[in-house]
């Protein structure tokens, strides 16, 4: 493991990285979703792409990268451009997911890979729209502090910079991004996920011009079972579009 200081926005961010096979000269950039870190996607791939490098990020925030301010998620695909500027690497592929998957988008790969992306709005449970609009009638009367109290648990212990964070972020439409990349793409989704429902990955599949999409057992962590799959699928788009 090691980490770089990266300038963006007049701020200073140590990021946490790890990168295996050096040699190769190829790079695969492999980042987390929210509320996870790099360890999680090095465990389920770390044993495949052996010809290509890999690079594995804790984006701002998660894992050993620490952030206190507020960012959009054109601020984390802009802060890991500059990570690999940094390093003096090329992404030839970026594989996201989750919220890693938006973050992926905005890097402009040669070939996008998302598991179980983030990016398509899901209708909030009735339990949830209620927590909100009790949230709202709270806030004239001077108890908006008393948000947290109704936030998900994907901000649990996180530090208030990252709590408004994780309010840019989670209800974003990305369809205009899905749409404008050119590119191809693969699209890899676990068919019980409730996170990021199977219908998600079908419309943003519809949306990205140059696509396949593959359903698979599981639910939103179904790669850590299927990265042989998922390995056979990238090397065969990749080394035919090369």
């Amino acid at each position: 493991m090691a980490s770089r200081e990266i300038k963006y926005q007049n701020h200073s961010y140590n990021i946490n990285y790890e990168i295996l096979h050096h040699d190769k000269p190829q790079t695969i950039v492999i980042l987390h979703g929210w509320g996870s870190n790099k360890e999680i996607m090095k465990q389920a791939f770390g044993k495949h792409f052996k010809a290509f490098r890999h690079l594995y990020i804790d984006m701002p925030g998660f894992g050993k990268s620490p952030n206190e301010n507020i960012l959009t998620t054109e601020d984390y695909a802009a802060i890991m451009i500059a990570l690999l500027q940094d390093l003096s690497l090329q992404a030839d592929i970026v594989m996201g997911h989750s919220f890693g998957g938006k973050v992926a988008t905005l890097m402009h790969p040669k070939l996008l890979v998302l598991l179980s992306s983030a990016g398509i709005p899901i209708p909030k449970p009735f339990s949830i729209r209620a927590k909100i609009r009790l949230f709202k009638l709270l806030k004239p009367l001077g108890l908006s502090s008393l948000g947290r109290l109704f936030a998900s648990k994907d901000v649990e212990g996180m530090h208030q910079g990252m709590y408004e964070t994780f309010k840019n972020v989670v209800d974003e439409d990305f369809s205009p991004y899905f749409k404008a990349f050119k590119n191809p793409a693969l699209l890899f989704w676990g068919k019980e996920d409730t996170a990021t429902p199977l219908y998600a990955g079908e419309e943003m599949a519809s949306l990205l011009a140059y696509s396949h999409f593959y359903p698979l057992e599981g639910d939103h962590y179904f790669f850590l079972k299927e990265a042989d799959f998922i390995e056979e699928k990238i090397k065969k788009e990749f080394h035919g579009t090369h």
